[in-house]
């Protein structure tokens, strides 16, 4: 069939423009056929021809202008059918009016008037018909491409099970064979969506998997709770699917749309008993949009999603700076192809050096700064004192100053757990800089805000990515201790509510994240052997490794004297914190830069945990 052939846009318009000309000729024809009962009297005949002409002279600059002629033929929806009946309804209104002023018709006296809405309703069916062709032909007549596509279940039947359905459905090349929809929902029960029928809860996976052949499980639950996605993945494991797919949760789709692009992979992540963060989407939208942003440690695991979630809301320029040329050039080239309108500028350098912030902060003024810049590795730290105090305080130091005298509107530091009740040089490193914006805050109209959180998931470097190594070796898996204990979060999650509160701060606040639960690293590793089809400590093994300089068993979010503040958002506190004498705390700060190089480590981690 003619309608199967792959078509350039300028084909695709010629032949919708040369169909909608042909069938609007014949709706016309035989809406004069309908009028007279089949036997059409000659002194009418003149007026079919006229009406055509008015007819195409209407019908196809309106098209053209309401876009039906640039659609995809593959995505045609129920969005493409309201604007066709629009463009009809407008073409026809012209159209009677013409016939009615125009000379060649006798100003209605004589004129068949119910052909016109005879004609309005049949180049509806016909112009519909012929732009649902294609979608029509695939559903009754089937094709040879879905031979090689497996057979699959989609968990979840509210607007993303029926967004990704549409999405297989209108993809030629997708891997996927729908056979129905699992839901808890009653209301759903048997209910048909786009031909394909709800078949049981979500309990019923294992029952449905073995009826029809299941290949692959599809879990478009994306507001769900964790425990749910969870049951749903292991009752797809105990049906023998091993291939899964799950939708993210909301927070990192954003805007709400799903589609067989937003599909991954089951993770750890997805089953750490997280519940999706409430996000003011609209509060985030006031605070970025047509700001200039400017993110340090933006090639890092923080920074780098900083950057994806923060173009989201259409920044008006994205500075990107990281001492990591190739992984700038990196996220760099990821923004600039995904967000082509959008304006990035990436810049390879170090922090510390006064003279190269202050050149970028004079050249482009960024009004938000989020410092995601810093060295974290806390075995590391151990060792360098001096580079964990020159990078992390002092470099700090040196935007907290540039963004006093550039006037920045707002400046959100990245900082962590660790910062509480340190044990380590990296902890304290941070602690300090939560005293620095502090300090910052008091003395200058900017909104100077720490966002205190804990570990996220798959960040470079971190516990997820080793294990997943160790796993592909074939074990053994390292734990440092069974009873090592940790907070985690999604890094988009994270990201996503360091900018929420970054639009909540008023200044001098440390905001912490709701973490959720702390997590033990042994039921982790545990977790990651079994997403990879293997049993623990059967055919991976795990191995104690003992603890390591500065860590602790557990992690905590706040001191015992702190305390939390409750905000607008469930998942964002403030910490009640001690006031800061600020020119105390410069006295102290430049103390231990002139002690960094010149003393012993020993010496230099006591002055650091002085001034904490």
């Amino acid at each position: 069939m003619s309608f199967l052939l792959k078509k350039t846009p300028l084909t695709r318009t010629i032949f919708f423009a040369s169909a909608d000309i042909f069938f609007t000729g014949l709706a016309v024809w035989l809406a004069f056929l309908l009028r007279f009962d089949g036997n059409i009297p000659p002194q009418y005949v003149p007026f079919i021809f006229r009406m055509i002409a008015l007819a195409v002279i209407f019908l196809i600059p309106i098209f053209y202008f309401n876009k039906l002629y640039s659609f995809s033929w593959s995505y045609v929806s129920a969005s493409e059918l309201i604007s066709l009946f629009k463009a009809i309804t407008i073409s026809f209104i012209f159209l009677s009016v013409a016939i009615f002023i125009s000379k060649y018709f006798p100003h209605f006296t004589n004129f068949p008037r119910s052909v016109i809405f005879i004609s309005y309703i049949l180049v509806f069916v016909f112009s519909g018909g012929i732009r649902l062709s294609k979608r029509i032909f695939f559903r009754i007549l089937g094709s040879d491409r879905t031979v090689k596509k497996q057979r699959t279940l989609i968990a979840g039947a509210g607007d993303a099970g029926e967004q990704i359905l549409r999405s297989i459905i209108s993809a030629d090349n997708s891997p996927y064979y729908p056979i129905g929809f699992v839901d808890d929902s009653r209301m759903k029960q048997g209910v048909s969506i786009h031909g394909l029928r709800v078949l049981g809860k979500i309990s019923d996976i294992p029952k449905v998997a073995a009826d029809k052949g299941v290949k692959q499980l599809i879990i478009a639950l994306p507001s769900a709770a964790n425990s749910v996605i969870k049951n749903a993945v292991e009752l797809g494991r105990k049906a023998g699917i091993w291939r899964i797919k799950i939708v993210p949760p909301l927070a990192e789709i954003v805007r709400g749309k799903v589609s067989l692009r937003n599909l991954k992979t089951v993770q750890v992540g997805d089953l750490l008993g997280r519940e999706p963060a409430p996000i003011d989407i609209k509060q985030i939208d006031n605070f970025i949009k047509n700001k200039t942003i400017l993110i340090t440690g933006a090639a890092g695991s923080i920074g780098s999603e900083l950057s994806r979630q923060a173009v989201k809301f259409n920044p008006g320029l994205i500075l990107l700076l990281d001492q990591d040329e190739t992984g700038i050039f990196n996220i760099g080239k990821e923004l600039k192809e995904d967000f082509s309108f959008l304006d990035v500028r990436s810049f390879v350098a170090d922090i510390r050096d006064k003279e190269s912030i202050s050149k970028i902060f004079s050249e482009f003024r960024p009004q938000i700064i989020f410092h995601a810049a810093a060295y974290k590795h806390v075995p590391l730290m151990e060792e360098n004192p001096d580079e964990a105090i020159k990078n992390n305080i002092f470099g700090t130091k040196v935007l907290a100053d540039a963004s006093i005298s550039f006037g920045v509107e707002s400046f959100v530091q990245i900082s962590t757990d660790k910062a509480v009740n340190p044990t380590s040089v990296m902890g304290a490193t941070k602690r300090v800089c939560e005293m620095i914006c502090r300090a910052s805050s008091q003395k200058n109209s900017a909104k100077f805000i720490s966002v205190r959180f804990g570990n996220v998931l798959d960040s470079r470097g971190s516990v997820i990515p080793a294990f997943r190594e160790q796993i592909r070796r074939g074990g053994p898996v390292e734990v440092t201790h069974p009873e090592m204990t940790r907070y985690f979060m999604l890094i988009s999650e994270a990201c996503l509510l360091v900018i929420q509160a970054g639009a909540m701060g008023k200044g001098g606040e440390v905001f912490v994240l709701d973490m959720g639960k702390p997590v033990k690293i042994l039921d982790l590793a545990k977790d990651m052997i079994k997403l990879s089809g293997l049993k623990p400590d059967k055919e991976i093994a795990i191995v104690y490794t003992g603890t390591r300089p500065g860590e602790k068993l557990f992690e905590e979010i706040l001191t015992a004297e702190e305390g939390t503040a409750a905000t607008k958002n469930q998942k964002i506190f403030t910490a009640r914190l001690a006031e800061i004498n600020p020119p105390d705390l410069e006295k102290k700060l430049a103390e231990i830069e002139s002690a960094v190089g010149r003393t012993s480590k020993e010496k230099l981690k006591q002055l650091l945990m002085s001034v904490i």
